[in-house]
């Protein structure tokens, strides 16, 4: 049996377990019918024409685990960011493990979206919020509502400033065969309140995964939303990443993506402007060998003036990888004095190596300040030997160069021991000793 018939047998088997009166069942059949569809994206779709799903999706997913899987914090300890201590909202195959977990303070709202989407007392949040700015048309966007069942439910209330990071970790044991999950996020950042959010999908052995992905971030006026995605799997495991992100006026939003593993990885992330002076940032690494492939498909919509948004993306790719970058910035006609910058740059270390770039630009506004750029090309020959006539050794010189081309986005990052791992995880894809304090 294919997956797409496989998931469309497991709807109705899901209904059961679900209440079929409530408006979600509702949100859920609509879901199913536009993934029934549409099917999975091909690369027929303009979306999709650099990246296939063909391969991955000839595995036999389990679209349910059989049974929850224990697992110790010894065996995920080395994931977590233990140097700080953070509130921890952990899933193993899908499933919440409280045991991993540390989510209990007075003033914040960290619990599951299975509690937020039955329990009464959610229930007016949840029909203000979910599903109001996940795309409806996006198959793997509906394939996910129509299952939403558990992930991470995270509200800050107004004026409130979350006192540690919040780390969402998926963990995925590799005791099925092979195995799909769909985690469902939903964040709310009240007015002037702050947070700082981590995110990680993490196989913890070979069997393949796919994980599709999705969510939903609310920053009210004033609000300050840092978020940061560590995508550092094992070639088995495969990520849909869809992140949607509203934002009302004078709020700022961040979103760092460090793409270092996995097979398939492709970054959906969409920001809409829903009010004046506000501001969004996303910027990203990209460092990838062997076959693996990483794509990020960005999208800023600019529907209020005095608005900013800045896109920096950097890749470094090796062997026979792939990397796509797509990235657009749609400028309403009522979005004057909007500052839009987009930048993409990419090193290509083998000639196998490919990256496909598509900077795209729609302005409708006649008072605004709009730029976009993107570079492919090799490291610098000159530098090369300058840092070896002066005792570098080669490889020591490359990976300095690297780091280099690296650090306007890691300088980036507002939490210092993150920072420290992630200047790592890159030594460690560079396969050097940086030589200097972490």
């Amino acid at each position: 049996m294919e997956l797409k018939e496989k998931l469309l047998s497991s709807f109705m088997a899901f209904e059961e377990k679900v209440d079929v009166t409530s408006e979600l069942h509702d949100i859920r059949t609509e879901a199913i019918k536009n993934f029934e569809n549409k099917g999975f994206p091909t690369k027929k779709e303009e979306a999709w024409k650099y990246t296939s799903l063909n391969a991955v999706l000839k595995n036999d997913f389990t679209v349910f685990p059989k049974q929850e899987n224990a697992v110790g914090y010894a065996d995920v300890k080395k994931y977590f960011l233990h140097e700080i201590d953070t509130y921890k909202a952990v899933f193993i195959d899908g499933v919440f493990s409280s045991f991993l977990s540390s989510t209990t303070h007075d003033g914040l709202d960290v619990c599951l979206m299975s509690s937020a989407l039955t329990k009464p007392k959610y229930k007016e949040v949840i029909e203000t919020y979910f599903n109001k700015i996940a795309n409806a048309d996006d198959s793997l966007t509906s394939l996910n509502t129509a299952f939403a069942i558990e992930g991470a439910y995270i509200n800050i209330p107004k004026n409130k400033v979350a006192d540690k990071p919040i780390e969402i970790m998926y963990f995925s044991t590799g005791n099925e065969a092979a195995l799909m999950v769909q985690p469902r996020n939903l964040v709310i950042v009240g007015e002037n309140a702050q947070v700082q959010i981590i995110e990680r999908h993490q196989s913890l052995n070979g069997n393949p995964v796919l994980t599709n992905s999705v969510t939903e971030i609310f920053a009210q006026e004033r609000a300050l939303v840092d978020y940061y995605k560590i995508q550092n799997d094992l070639q088995s495991a495969n990520l849909v990443d869809n992140t949607f992100i509203a934002q009302k006026g004078q709020s700022h939003a961040s979103v760092h993506t460090f793409s270092f593993g996995g097979n398939i990885t492709r970054n959906n992330l969409n920001f809409y402007h829903q009010g004046e002076r506000v501001e969004s940032t996303l910027k990203g690494i990209t460092i990838i060998g062997d076959k693996q492939l990483v794509d990020h498909y960005t999208l800023v919509r600019h529907a209020e003036p005095n608005c900013e948004s800045h896109q920096n993306y950097k890749g470094i790719f090796n062997d026979n990888s792939t990397g796509v970058f797509n990235g657009k910035i749609y400028v309403d006609k009522e979005a004057q004095k909007t500052d839009a910058f987009q930048q993409n740059n990419n090193i290509l270390l083998s000639e196998k190596a490919s990256i496909n770039a598509k900077p795209q630009l729609e302005i409708f506004a006649d008072d605004v300040k709009c730029s976009h750029g993107c570079t492919i090309g090799q490291l610098d020959e000159s530098a090369m030997f300058y840092m070896q006539s002066r005792g570098i050794p080669k490889k020591e010189a490359k990976a300095l160069l690297m780091y280099a081309f690296s650090n306007e986005v890691i300088e980036s990052i507002r939490i210092p021991e993150l920072k420290n791992r992630i200047t790592k995880l890159i030594a460690s894809k560079l396969g050097v000793n940086m030589g200097f304090d972490l």
